[in-house]
């Protein structure tokens, strides 16, 4: 199924403000910041500095593999799998509903949506009829 330039700009757009947040993410992590383990002590983690960077270099790792064309969708599935366990972690701590419990969903939908528009094997496998991109 051929992508559309407007479908494919969207989607490529998409695509880097996933990217662009994961690379922020993950590098405050990868210092870490003195706000990144208080943060990580109130959801219930260790607040350790080897467990900040190790998220920080999972979370990059997902961004890159997420950024490049050939890896793009084992780099979605991975991305997934760290937003789930984002979402488990603020389920557990009861935290707020729409901005922090559903970010992980927003910032999936927006990786899975940008991957969508832009890769035309990710829309032959997923067809969606009377599509108007």
């Amino acid at each position: 199924m051929p992508v559309s330039r407007t479908a494919l700009w969207i989607g490529r757009i998409l695509s880097g403000l996933v990217i662009l947040f994961l690379v922020m993410d993950g590098g405050i992590k990868l210092v870490p910041i003195k706000e990144v383990t208080e943060t990580m002590q109130q959801l219930g983690y260790s607040g350790s500095m080897a467990q900040a960077r190790g998220l920080g270099v999972l979370t990059l790792l997902c961004a890159l593999l997420y950024a490049i064309p050939r890896t793009s969708v084992f780099g979605a599935i991975l991305l997934t799998w760290l937003l789930g366990g984002a979402m488990a972690t603020h389920l557990r701590v009861d935290s707020p509903l729409f901005t922090h419990l559903l970010f992980g969903l927003y910032i999936g939908v927006m990786a899975w949506g940008g991957l969508y528009l832009r890769d035309p094997a990710m829309r032959a496998m997923i067809p969606i009829r009377n599509q108007s991109f």
